[in-house]
């Protein structure tokens, strides 16, 4: 009798680890989906990239692919064209990076103080238009914005008097305002969705922090930089490096807008590379694929010294 109780008292925990051991398998049955995307959209691409800029593939060619080790990587560190893009794509996120920061947090903080809901719901409503406008249309926009002839910007400058048909500024013609006035169409673009994340954050600061700090004889100013910045740390640090990333490697508004020009300032590296791979010659993509990688590794390096100076110092 006692053996036989010890037989099913086996047979159960043996059926429960089976049960368990079941459910875990399914949990990961489920993931496989996702992880086929996750190889085939996004890993498979980055080796297979990695694995062209160590070869000299032309896309044009109809000769296999040889390993040249190094080589595209002394060629391009070598390559003014590059070092000038990189610089470029450097002024462009310092023109764009403190707007699309800066800008957001303070309409955030402005909005977070209004109570009355069905204002402050319109206000939210009126910072999302431009968030859900597609791309192409926002570059049509502001290229029509910009316009030397028939741009508003310009007409009305020339109607109030500040400038003359023949001193209108040439937008998107000008390598001196090219750069500052694709910032500006950026930061129109984000700043409803930005200013949404920082409401986001403001929303889980307690406001008995606040109340306390006026109590002690704190002004605007104190709060801000002692209660509410703080705290929106985390917030910053996403948005910063998104922000960052997004501004060094913009690509589409610099084509749509600047074209293959390597006279004006939105030939970046970003533009250098996909003229290699697809516009010059027989399409050396091995070498753009070099060109990409510096690009990336020296965002990386950056990346890295963002996360430590917004760390958390709790």
């Amino acid at each position: 009798m006692a053996s036989t109780t010890t037989l099913g008292l086996r047979s159960g925990v043996a059926t429960g680890r089976a049960a368990a051991l079941a459910r875990r398998n399914t949990g990961w049955v489920f993931l496989i989906p996702t992880l086929v995307f996750f190889i085939g959209w996004q890993v498979y691409p980055i080796l297979r990239v990695l694995w062209m800029s160590f070869t000299d593939f032309h896309f044009l060619r109809n000769q296999p692919a040889n390993w040249v080790g190094l080589q595209n990587y002394a060629a391009a560190l070598a390559d003014p064209v590059m070092w000038t893009g990189l610089w470029r794509a450097v002024i462009f996120t310092a023109l764009f990076l403190p707007g699309m920061i800066f800008l957001p947090m303070l309409l955030a903080i402005l909005v977070d103080r209004v109570t009355q809901p069905v204002l402050a719901t319109t206000y939210r409503l009126i910072l999302l238009i431009p968030a859900v406008i597609p791309g192409p249309l926002i570059f049509v926009l502001w290229k029509w914005l910009y316009n030397f002839n028939i741009g508003p910007i310009d007409y009305l400058l020339v109607q109030t008097g500040l400038v003359t048909a023949q001193t209108a500024p040439q937008w998107l013609g000008d390598p001196r305002l090219i750069l500052p006035a694709i910032a500006i169409m950026e930061v129109w673009w984000g700043l409803g969705y930005h200013t949404m994340f920082y409401l986001a954050g403001l929303a889980g600061i307690p406001h008995e922090l606040f109340e306390a700090a006026r109590v002690d004889g704190s002004n605007e100013w104190n709060l801000f930089w002692h209660v509410t910045l703080p705290r929106l740390r985390p917030i910053l640090l996403v948005l910063v490096v998104l922000r960052f990333g997004t501004a060094m490697a913009v690509i589409d508004e610099y084509l749509i807008l600047g074209g293959f020009n390597r006279a004006l300032p939105t030939y970046t590296w970003t533009v250098y590379m996909w003229d290699t791979a697809f516009q010059l010659g027989d399409w050396f993509q091995g070498y753009a694929a070099a060109i990409g990688w510096i690009g990336a590794a020296a965002m990386l390096v950056v990346v890295a010294g963002l996360f430590w100076v917004f760390r958390s110092r709790d």
